[in-house]
């Protein structure tokens, strides 16, 4: 018989499987930019824009999977979504017209992405109380795992089977791994200890909402959420607009990667000690200065240096929202009121790689799109300083 510590491990592990695929996948994709502007003469504005829509249907779905997941658990949900986001990859692979890459990656892979992490996190927030942050930070730590293992994977396949096969492969893979992940993840029993007063404790949606506090704080997701879909996305071809080859470029996302688990880690173990307003501040600091490197950085070394700093906050980001949102509001609605931050930080999120695209269409350069972006994380740091010290959770409600 599994004991219930041992349970707890199991499901970090479905949650760590479903970000390293998800998030994994989701980052090969600009790799397949220089193969359908070549073979179909399509703009990286249209290459973004299927990708912001896909970042737009996740952000929608957000809400009702964090709702649905509070009432009905995880675990069909999870395996839905997953099963339809390894679908969209496999008919990724047959796409022809501009209209598929619409449905087949931003629906099918947006509906797949609208729970990894709402979902995911949730989950943990409720079975770990006073480890939330370190284990956060351990469970996001899979999706550096996937940036940094599955892009050179995908190159691979590419270059030694075709681009067609290699989608095939990506989406057979991930339909089979997210199905078995979801079969790990539950809520925690009724009888989980001293976590049944505090699964009912906290605001209820339509109290935390009336709050200034939720808003600032989706506004702060609205401003920072940007740059992290728009460097991971356009990072590897403008590696490749600088003459590195595909796999090197590939790699600009395995460094990434390696970063962010340095950044997962500490700002998960900080927010432990610090709490939420100290471990965003010090995700800010190096995402505005990696931005503002960018703008200036013309050649292949430096680039790499500056994507190491970049991947620190980026990492660092992913791992502190849910937990923030248990600090301030507790765990009654911590599903819903994730989903909806997480849908206000995936409408800027859908802008950003348009941005991008159309920036570089106009002018051949991404320095205006890095600009714009640190200026809008430069927002967010001046409204996060503005947040309230950590406060106890009104045992009240």
């Amino acid at each position: 018989m599994i004991n219930r510590f041992d349970q707890r491990y199991l499901i970090v592990f479905g949650a760590c499987l479903i970000q390293f695929v998800t998030i994994g996948l989701l980052f090969s994709y600009g790799l397949f930019f220089k193969t359908f502007e070549t073979e179909f003469g399509w703009s990286r504005t249209l290459l973004s824009s299927s990708t912001s829509f896909a970042f737009l249907v996740m952000g929608l779905l957000a809400v009702f999977g964090g709702r649905l997941s509070d009432h009905y658990g995880p675990r069909i949900i999870l395996a839905v979504t997953g099963t339809l986001s390894g679908l969209g990859y496999i008919l990724l692979s047959q796409i022809t017209q501009p209209w598929q890459i619409f449905v087949f990656f931003g629906l099918l892979i947006g509906v797949g992405m609208s729970t990894h992490d709402v979902v995911t996190l949730s989950i943990i927030a409720r079975w770990f109380q006073q480890q939330r942050g370190i284990m956060t930070a351990v469970v996001k730590v899979g999706t550096a795992a996937g940036q940094f293992t599955i892009p050179p994977i995908a190159a691979f396949l590419m270059i030694s089977y075709g681009w067609r096969p290699a989608l095939i492969i990506m989406g057979v893979v991930a339909i089979i791994a997210l199905l078995c992940a979801a079969l790990l993840m539950k809520n925690p029993p009724a009888s989980h200890g001293s976590n049944q007063h505090a699964q009912t404790a906290g605001y209820f949606f339509e109290e935390a909402r009336r709050t200034r506090l939720f808003w600032m704080l989706c506004a702060i997701q609205f401003l920072f959420f940007p740059p992290l879909v728009t460097i991971p996305l356009h990072i590897v071809v403008h590696g490749m607009d600088m003459g590195m080859t595909a796999v090197l470029a590939a790699m600009l996302l395995s460094v990434m990667a390696a970063a962010s688990v340095v950044g997962r880690l500490t700002i998960g173990m900080l927010f432990d000690r610090i709490g939420g307003k100290g471990a965003l501040i010090l995700c800010f600091v190096p995402l505005i200065t990696s931005l503002l490197a960018f703008v200036f950085i013309h050649k292949p070394l430096p680039l790499f240096a500056a994507v190491a700093v970049y991947g620190f906050a980026h990492g660092g980001f992913f791992t502190v929202m849910s937990p923030i949102i248990a600090e301030y509001f507790g765990l009654r609605s911590h599903g819903t009121l994730f989903g909806t931050v997480v849908f206000f930080g995936t409408i800027g999120g859908a802008a950003g790689p348009i941005l991008a695209g159309r920036i570089f269409d106009s002018t051949g350069s991404y320095s205006l799109a890095f600009s714009t972006l640190s200026v809008l994380v430069t927002l967010g740091l001046v409204l996060t300083l503005m947040l309230p010290s950590h406060k106890p959770v009104d045992d009240r409600h």
